[in-house]
């Protein structure tokens, strides 16, 4: 009887030469030993952490900062068309593989464990073996010294050996299965080669460091970064589809970045609840959420979340609310004089949206009409502590013919429809008390808009269309000298 030791030994050195590839050659090999991977041409490109992503077919955003040889600060912040938040195919594949590796290396482990404690068997029954391998030939040369009693040490003997017999073939199924480890461990070798070809020979650590020096020039150039105009609206982005066909949602345009709760307002008329998510992703599930119930009803869906505050319209008034949500009480409110009210002055889809409230970068808006200005746009600065009228502007475009707006940079973007084939269509800058006609593309992908807002903490537009929660990037353009002024 022959023992395959050899083939025991042969299945240990596989698993161990190949776990130690594993360890050893394949984080080095892409350079994700912890090191964060990004692709660097002509040009610099850094991820931009924004709104989360939806579709995973999502671009990149790219950020590139100079200084021209006349001083000034040039800053780029293109957001492609198909949105700025997902990662990078590459990076996806990279993550997947990286699955499998582990997935290896865990099956390896257990192969090894398994293994070693079967050698250990097997070592322990070699001088057994022996002595039975030297009994079964002296009883074949010499049939005569095979009594009964030897007989039955033969077979007792024997019956010590038969747990053997499942090692043995635990080990030929080892020994498939290290076959194909190793051909999968092949696979991942050649696709990880494919993918570093692709993206460069980079020292990634080097390429780490590149693009933090880039990240802080960025931030540098960007807190130079002032208002700009608005030259583009990229794609939607669905966040959600929940609610009814009306409503509004948004974040806290004054809170710090990590602040990152959502606050949610169906319908458009006598609502009173409001709920708060902790988080994008629980706004997304639907989880993690705790309920507001205001003292007086809303009416539109023109309501802002500034500095912890909601602002709204009460329902059937032309009075506006401060809520406060921490006290969970109302801070003030004020009748907005001349200012209609219970659609007599709507956008165009109608929903009591008379008063719309606004924030960007200058601070807090109102926007309405009144009998006055033959139910004209009028654009008012409002201080939010105390809701009084600081300044007003009248647009001369009349609010039945506009679909919906909102200001960026103190300029109000108006669209011309609230149904598919809008566009932005009109804007009028409060700092030169002027307007022009603009033609904008807008894809209001489920044709029916109820909301639109601009977030200047994210740079983006929250929309609720027909239904769904979408949210667009928005392209500005910026002229700024090094001294930070516009």
């Amino acid at each position: 009887m022959t023992v395959p030791l050899l083939k025991i030994g042969a299945v240990l050195s596989t698993m161990a030469m190949v776990t130690n590839w594993m360890s050893q050659t394949l984080p080095s090999l892409v350079g994700l030993n912890g090191t964060t991977i990004s692709r660097a041409g002509t040009s610099e490109k850094i991820r931009f952490g924004g709104v989360m992503p939806v579709d995973p077919d999502d671009g990149w955003q790219v950020y590139t900062s100079a200084q021209a040889p006349d001083g000034k600060c040039l800053c780029t912040a293109v957001i492609p068309v198909q949105g700025t938040c997902s990662r990078d195919l590459r990076s996806r594949q990279l993550r997947q593989l990286m699955e499998k590796v582990q997935n290896i290396s865990q099956s390896m482990e257990v192969l090894d464990l398994r293994t070693y404690r079967d050698l250990q068997y097997v070592r322990n029954t070699e001088s057994l073996m022996k002595g039975l391998d030297s009994r079964l030939k002296v009883a074949t040369e010499s049939q005569k010294s095979l009594n009964t009693k030897s007989f039955q040490e033969l077979k007792d003997k024997m019956t010590e050996l038969l747990p053997l017999i499942p090692v043995l073939d635990q080990y030929k199924a080892d020994t498939k299965m290290i076959v194909q480890l190793k051909e999968e461990v092949r696979n991942v070798s050649g696709s990880l080669l494919a993918i570093q070809e692709e993206m460069g020979a980079y020292d990634y650590e080097e390429l780490q460091q590149r693009v933090l020096v880039l990240e802080a020039r960025l931030h540098a150039c960007m807190q130079k970064l002032g208002c700009g105009k608005l030259t583009g609206v990229s794609n939607p982005i669905t966040i959600r589809a929940s609610g009814s066909r009306f409503g509004s949602w948004m974040t806290d345009t004054m809170a710090p970045s990590a602040d990152s709760r959502v606050w949610y307002m169906d319908g458009y008329y006598k609502g009173r609840r409001v709920l708060e998510f902790r988080t994008l992703n629980d706004f997304i599930t639907g989880q993690n959420f705790v309920q507001h119930l205001l003292p007086h009803p809303w009416a539109g869906t023109g309501h802002v979340v500034f500095n912890g505050s909601l602002y709204y319209n009460k329902y059937q008034s032309n009075i506006v609310v401060k809520y406060h949500f921490r006290s969970r009480s109302v801070l003030v409110q004020r009748s907005l004089n001349s200012a209609g009210y219970n659609n007599t002055f709507p956008y165009s889809w109608g929903g009591f949206s008379d008063i719309d409230f606004m924030v960007d970068e200058n601070g807090l808006w109102a926007v309405y009409t009144t009998n006055q200005n033959a139910g004209n746009i009028v654009v008012s600065k409002v201080d939010p502590q105390t809701l009084e009228i600081l300044r007003s502007w009248d647009t001369g475009y009349p609010k039945r013919s506009a679909g919906e707006s909102f200001m960026i940079c103190g300029t109000l973007y108006v669209t011309n429809s609230h149904l598919a084939g809008a566009k932005i269509y009109f804007a009028y800058y409060t700092n030169t008390s002027s307007y022009e006609y603009t033609d904008i593309p807008f894809h209001n992908q489920y044709s029916h808009i109820s909301m639109l807002d601009y977030n200047p903490r994210e740079r983006v537009l929250y929309t609720w269309n027909n239904g769904h929660q979408v949210v667009y990037n928005v392209t500005l353009f910026h002229v700024i000298k090094t001294s930070g002024e516009l």
